[in-house]
């Protein structure tokens, strides 16, 4: 067992052949990236194969890290891809990408929200909001989710989700601001269709 945990020490024992050392790496972020595989692919098989198939990547290709980021942003964007090529193998031609063309211009999305009547959490349970906003954010594209999921989420920073990503900065905002608009959204229509099925019931 490795005592502590140095991010930088774990990674220069990895790429010197230290087994241990690459295996303690990949127990401290194995969660986060079956949980981030699962929301792109939502498939629990599939996701079981992106974080195999990822570990078993970073594995080979440990030479290739350089250190200038984390070493979890660098196995994220080794998973994510690998999530992506799942989504087209399943989509057959429809292709999948977070390259896309979409707009940056924040101005393109800007539309009217309805405004939450009160606290929802006063409203509905910890687990019921949880299911909620589970479902919402499934619900969102891949580009957007995968954004949402490691900026909001995971709690990267910008920087690090655009690096994790290949995206620029811009684009992750862009891609952040309207995946909180159509969680929003979303989740605004979701109380108010429960609100008036309570209400039926009274």
């Amino acid at each position: 067992m490795i005592a502590g945990f140095d991010e930088a020490v774990l990674v220069e024992r990895a790429k010197a052949g230290d087994d241990d050392a690459f295996t303690a790496l990949v127990q401290q972020y194995d969660r986060k990236i079956y949980r981030l595989a699962r929301n792109i692919t939502q498939n629990d098989e599939d996701a079981e194969d992106v974080l195999q198939d990822a570990v078993l990547k970073a594995y080979t290709h440990l030479d290739r890290f350089q250190g200038d980021s984390k070493f979890y942003t660098w196995i994220v964007r080794i998973a994510v891809n690998e999530a992506l090529m799942k989504l087209r193998k399943r989509r057959g031609d429809k292709v999948v990408s977070l390259d896309e063309e979409i707009e940056t211009g924040e101005e393109t999305v800007t539309r009217e929200i309805a405004v939450w009547d009160g606290n929802p959490e006063q409203k509905y349970g910890q687990e019921e909001l949880r299911v909620l906003l589970d479902e919402a954010i499934e619900s969102l594209k891949p580009s957007f989710r995968t954004v949402f999921q490691l900026r909001d989420v995971e709690e990267l920073s910008t920087e690090e989700t655009a690096e994790a990503l290949g995206l620029s900065v811009a684009a992750v905002k862009s891609r952040l601001l309207r995946a909180r608009l159509q969680l929003r959204e979303r989740l605004t229509r979701q109380f108010k269709r429960k609100g008036e099925d309570a209400f039926a019931y009274m």
